[in-house]
């Protein structure tokens, strides 16, 4: 059987991931893809293939970020559009994602250009963030403490009396 498409090649801009770990960035737990060493300029697009399994330890609100080769001292967060914060339960493995790299002075970001799953909004409503109300409180009997009484006991006695009924003669 012969091949129909000639031109059988990868795109030049595929990347693909070589691990996927929970590392703890600036003392927040992360979701972290490593790509091989490379460089990467300004507005390059990247097609990024997670090849690995995301671990069991990711929660669905853990922020998502790049390390290039091997190093998770220096991560580069993974954002949508709106440069919102890309979170793990928007990311699959063995997914292709295209990414736009955006430089600055003191570092960089990976644009999602679309491709991510869907993913539950996690904005908050206002800053800071109001506190949950306290739980119910389940009590039972053996948690309401009992006050000491007098108990009164009361007796009824039920009088029967029998008349005998004499006919008149």
């Amino acid at each position: 059987m012969s091949c129909i498409n000639q031109n059988c090649s990868l795109c030049p801009n595929i990347v693909i991931s070589t691990s996927v770990t929970v590392v703890a960035v600036g003392g927040t737990d992360t979701l972290v893809i490593d790509v091989p060493a490379q460089s990467f300029a300004n507005g390059q697009k990247v097609c990024l293939v997670v090849a690995q399994t995301i671990p069991a330890t990711a929660t669905i609100n853990m922020p998502v970020a790049i390390s290039i080769g091997g190093v998770t001292t220096t991560v580069y967060p993974i954002t949508n559009a709106c440069c919102a914060q890309i979170t793990a339960c928007a990311i699959r493995t063995r997914r292709r994602y295209p990414l736009l790299v955006s430089t600055t002075a003191t570092g960089a970001v990976f644009k999602s250009l679309g491709g991510l799953s869907c993913a539950p909004s996690n904005v908050l409503s206002s800053i800071p963030a109001p506190v949950a109300p306290a739980a119910l409180q389940v009590r039972t009997f053996a948690d309401i403490p009992m006050t000491a009484g007098v108990i009164k006991e009361t007796k009824s006695t039920t009088t029967t009396t029998k008349r005998e009924v004499t006919p008149n003669e």
